[in-house]
């Protein structure tokens, strides 16, 4: 009997989840609509102990939020107004909707790269279609329960370009660091070097040396003095105070933006929305889209280890989606999961997503009294503080190790670092992902063996043995270890090219090849059809569940004949001598 049917009818015992992760009779609901918002089992057995935690958290969240919110989105290229709207109104959605109990959600400094490049060649209205493009494919993804797949990214692609990202961040905010009078920064990495280096002479004294003290002052103060206090509010609060008192010569949010208006802006329509220029998007679009579910769920996945809670990322996508579909009509930019954010939100006591909601609703009371004030905020700050953030955000120690790591992990994180820098994420992700394919493939193709299988080469036990068992003249026996795969496939028509004659019967051992493709189905139906031209026979040993049923279902069985699929090496040398037998009859 074939070894798969020992598997094919065994059945995995169903996952038990916790009493409150699921509420009574939603498990056939959640077969085909995946998203169960957090919110609503975290609220059950909630207390006024678990909310004052919440609240703590929340507003302290929220003040951290706001000096974060502003520069992210100066960085990027927008109003700073628009990364405290996304903060409210994207962070409550994600909050709300989201799968992850503790998450915070917002503008992020991984987006300032792409978001920027957006911007300077299509506008803020493009950057609004592609944000709500984004959303729409976050949305998908989560319904379509795709939320494991993200997790499937190889990691020096996610370390490549998240170092690269870093690097781009810290150039775009060269020229506020040091106040450089230079028009636009162009886009291109080459002619961007190439202007900051010809324009960095002429920096402005007063904000380089505001931006040193800033950048220091936020380096020291949470690793020698407190945590408790943040050191980007105090930071704000100080500056904003001395460049006023002291009418310091220095950019401002109202000298480059007029202020920030107070409340609210009007819902916002996307305008000159065509096909054609959604197609043009559409890249730009996915790589949004990629990016905010891969960071998304990185910071669900470190919530969860510091909380012990378990998230659902399919549900946290579609939140993602939803926020980043919204966001556009309030005059927001891209949205997704904080680390830094939520991290602060837990070490502040965040039991549920209360406090992600506070979180937003501080932001919007901040907004409502404070917009005056935030004016005369020093532009050099808010750089040292996204300055800050990239140096923090880059996988350095990973670079250092790239001569210790397998030469194939580390052409492909050099690759899509450089490629991140020098172009832009989307082409530094589709060239990386194409690129650890095809080196998976090879790897996987050099794990699998085709050998001749005789008494002094052996390694098998019990059934799979040829050991002291009769081999009769005419019979050779074949052992394919591994996945047997495209890449693998052309070994077996090397092995049987090395024949000086073909057997007449040729056994193959397969009960250590857990998956086979198409590929190797069209070699095994070619090595048939060159060994039936010849009167010869294959008789296959052991097959698993999925080469099985691969070759049942293309026909392959049927050509080959039931008969001649065995379970083990020993059924598999009796068909070979009743084959033998037959032919000499």
């Amino acid at each position: 009997m074939p070894a798969y049917s020992s598997m094919s009818k065994q059945n995995s015992p169903p996952v038990s989840l916790p009493p409150h992760s699921m509420p009574a009779g939603s498990e056939s609901l959640a077969r085909w609509f995946p998203v169960r918002p957090k919110i609503f089992s975290s609220l059950q057995g909630y207390t006024l102990s678990d909310f004052l935690r919440d609240l703590g958290a929340g507003v302290t969240v929220g003040i951290v939020a706001l000096p974060l919110a502003m520069a992210f989105a100066i960085a990027s290229g927008v109003p700073p107004q628009s990364g405290i709207y996304t903060a409210i109104l994207a962070g409550f959605i994600i909050s709300f909707f989201g799968g992850c109990s503790v998450q915070i959600g917002g503008p992020t400094a991984a987006f300032i790269s792409v978001i920027a490049l957006i911007v300077q060649k299509q506008g803020y209205e493009g950057l609004v279609i592609c944000t709500i493009l984004a959303g729409i494919i976050l949305m998908i993804m989560g319904l379509a329960k795709m939320g494991s797949l993200i997790k499937f990214i190889p990691y020096p692609i996610t370390s490549g370009f998240t170092s690269g990202i870093a690097v781009s961040i810290f150039l775009s905010q060269i020229k506020d660091f040091f106040g450089l009078q230079i028009g636009a920064v162009p886009a291109e990495f080459f002619d961007k070097v190439r202007t900051l280096g010809t324009a960095l002479p002429l920096l402005n004294p007063t904000t380089t040396v505001m931006s040193v003290l800033a950048l220091a002052f936020l380096w020291i103060w949470p690793r020698y003095v407190t945590r408790r206090v943040p050191a980007s509010i105090l930071l704000l609060a100080v500056a904003t105070v001395v460049t006023i008192v002291f009418q310091l010569p220095v950019e401002t949010i109202q000298t480059r933006f007029g202020g920030i208006p107070a409340g609210l802006p009007s819902f916002h329509w996307p305008q000159n929305v065509t096909f054609a220029r959604i197609q043009e998007l559409l890249p730009s679009a996915i790589t949004i889209a990629i990016l905010a579910g891969i960071e998304s769920l990185l910071c669900a996945v470190v919530a969860d280890g510091l909380t012990g809670s378990r998230h659902n990322s399919n549900t946290e996508l579609f939140a993602q989606g939803l926020a980043n579909l919204a966001s556009p009509f309030m005059l927001g930019i891209p949205a997704t999961g904080a680390i830094a954010r939520t991290a602060t939100n837990i070490e502040n006591g965040a039991r549920t997503p209360v406090a992600g909601i506070i979180h937003s609703l501080t932001l919007l009371i901040i907004l409502l009294l404070g917009s005056q004030l935030a004016k005369h905020i020093p532009l050099s700050v808010l750089s040292a503080i996204v300055m800050l953030v990239a140096m923090n955000m880059g996988e350095w120690h990973e670079l250092t190790r790239l001569r210790r790591m397998p030469g194939s992990d580390a052409i492909i994180l050099l690759t899509t670092f450089l490629l991140t820098v020098i172009f832009d994420l989307t082409i530094a992700v589709m060239v990386g992902m194409v690129l650890a394919a095809f080196l998976f493939m090879k790897r996987i193709s050099d794990t699998t063996q085709i050998s001749l299988v005789t008494e002094e080469n052996e390694q098998e036990g019990a059934h799979h043995s040829v050991i002291g068992k009769e081999l009769p003249p005419g019979v050779l026996v074949y052992r394919i270890y591994g996945a047997f795969f495209f890449g693998a496939a052309e070994k077996m028509e090397e092995a049987l090219e090395n024949i000086s004659s073909l057997p007449k019967v040729l056994i193959l051992k397969m009960h250590t090849v857990p998956a086979m493709d198409a590929t190797a189905l069209n070699v095994l139906e070619s090595v048939w059809e060159k060994m039936r031209r010849h009167d010869s026979h294959i008789v296959l040993s052991g097959p698993h569940t999925q080469p099985y049923f691969m070759m049942m279902q293309a026909g392959f069985v049927d050509k080959l004949g039931s008969e001649n699929v065995c379970g083990n090496v020993d059924d598999a040398l009796a068909r070979a001598k009743e084959i033998l037998g037959s032919s000499k009859s």
